[in-house]
């Protein structure tokens, strides 16, 4: 058995769900130590379960990554339980479809909170571990943050600063040989999307195929194509890829 520093361990916060949950499947089969970090207490538990029937190598952490103390525990909590940390995921996000003369600060802040704040400060926790480790960070962003979208403003923006701090810590974190990409999906198919449709009151079927038709490749993505580039990214095969945004959405961003 290897020593407990030399196993490869992923804390991916917003992993009770969605893309976050998608990519804790497929680095678990690759035989991977994962923490699965979300705010509910009883989906997180819930998400732990599923996952146990791939792998036992898997905890979860309650934490709202708003809040830096969260960060700090949800890190400790990874190193306590395997060791250390060799991934970071930050798929934790927020999204909030809304004109800006609705858009109150509370909103802002919540928007902000979630996807900035918490990429940022996630990170800066995560990073004395991860530079031990001479590991990888992924963050999530979305096409949002590269072009942009209507009645997506604050959303828009909030994406668009992770492309960019992402990119900015990537040329940090090079000298200690610390890989740090993003990612930036269209609309995938998760509880998030569902939720979205649901408030504007459309058959949920319907309003995504509805939705697929604005994408070249005629549908929205499955989290786990999302994963699928989240764990290469994390692997060697990626050695040499750094401050990337890597957009997976279907050839929207070309249209």
């Amino acid at each position: 058995m290897p020593h407990k520093n030399d196993i490869q361990v992923a804390l991916i916060s917003g992993g009770t769900s969605g893309i976050g949950f998608a990519t804790a499947e497929l680095l678990l089969k690759e035989g991977w130590c994962v923490v699965i970090n979300g705010r509910n207490e009883k989906e997180g538990q819930k998400a732990k379960l599923k996952l146990r029937r791939i792998s036992a190598k898997v905890k979860f952490a309650q934490g709202d990554v708003s809040k830096v103390s969260d960060c700090q525990r949800i890190v400790q909590h990874t190193v306590e339980s395997f060791g250390g940390i060799s991934a970071l995921v930050t798929a934790a996000g927020y999204y909030e479809e809304e004109l800006l003369s609705e858009v109150t600060e509370a909103a802002f802040d919540e928007m902000f909170g979630t996807n900035v704040k918490g990429t940022v400060f996630l990170c800066q926790a995560a990073l004395p571990f991860i530079q031990r480790s001479k590991g990888s960070i992924v963050t999530v962003s979305s096409d949002a943050g590269l072009q942009g979208n209507v009645a997506c403003s604050v959303y828009g923006a909030s994406k668009g600063a992770v492309v960019s701090f992402t990119k900015s810590l990537s040329l940090e974190m090079a000298p200690h040989g610390v890989r740090v990409n993003c990612v930036c999906p269209g609309d995938v198919d998760t509880s998030l999307v569902d939720k979205q449709i649901a408030q504007s009151n459309q058959n949920i079927e319907e309003a995504k195929e509805e939705m697929g038709q604005h994408y070249p490749l005629g549908r929205i993505a499955k989290p786990s194509e999302i994963g699928e580039v989240i764990a290469f990214l994390l692997s060697q095969k990626a050695s040499f890829v750094t401050g990337a945004a890597w957009t997976i959405d279907g050839g929207l961003t070309s249209w």
